[in-house]
């Protein structure tokens, strides 16, 4: 393996780590409430997660994977929109 492979591996390993991580801050989330929960940072850890596994799979040119992250990706920034857009109408109130 060259170690510009080995470079986007790991950037492929980081990116799965970070989306993964997203369950765990979920799952901590509802069991301290008692009931389900997603909180803010789980948008964030996929979106985050989210955009280096796409640069991931351009490197690897993956088109069902590109597409599919690309599509995760509009979703979960749509997700952080409506979040700060429910905030700013509470905050004006």
């Amino acid at each position: 393996m060259t170690t510009t492979e080995i470079i986007w591996l790991t950037i492929g390993f980081l990116g799965q780590g970070i989306f993964f991580m997203r369950w765990v801050v979920q799952w901590l989330a509802s069991e301290r409430s008692a009931q389900s929960r997603v909180p803010i940072a789980f948008w964030y850890l996929s979106l985050t997660g989210g955009v280096i596994t796409l640069a991931y799979a351009i490197y690897r040119k993956d088109p069902v994977f590109i597409a599919g992250q690309s599509v995760g990706t509009f979703v979960y920034l749509r997700n952080l929109m409506l979040i700060y857009a429910k905030q700013q109408v509470a905050s004006s109130e």
